[in-house]
């Protein structure tokens, strides 16, 4: 059984930076493309970026700049870099990619 775990949440204040971790049982992540997605309250999850086994990246145009996804085969591990952070990137993260269960995310919140 897959089983997600996120990591390295916390408060911050504005213009700092953040360092989340995905890391998983039951499974290699480096064979799918990962996303980390976040859902603030009151709205539905949105995929903030992905990284495909080649190490291609993509970003939402909110955080294009600002955050870095990366992975580590050997630690089986996805990180998120957040830096720049701002009161908007107030959110539970989540990764994902083998699916279908989500894990129960990392709180960040950015205070102004």
């Amino acid at each position: 059984q897959v089983q997600l775990m996120e990591s390295g949440g916390g408060l911050v204040q504005a213009g700092g930076s953040l360092r989340l971790s995905c890391t998983a049982s039951g499974t290699i992540l480096s064979i799918y493309i990962m996303g980390w997605y976040r859902q603030a309250p009151g709205k539905q999850r949105e995929l903030v970026a992905t990284i495909t086994s080649g190490g291609a990246t993509n970003y939402a145009n909110s955080v294009k700049g600002r955050f870095t996804i990366s992975r580590d085969g050997a630690k089986n591990t996805v990180y998120l870099q957040m830096d720049s952070l701002k009161p908007e990137d107030t959110a539970v993260y989540y990764c994902n990619g083998p699916g279908p269960s989500w894990g129960p995310g990392t709180q960040v919140t950015v205070s102004s």
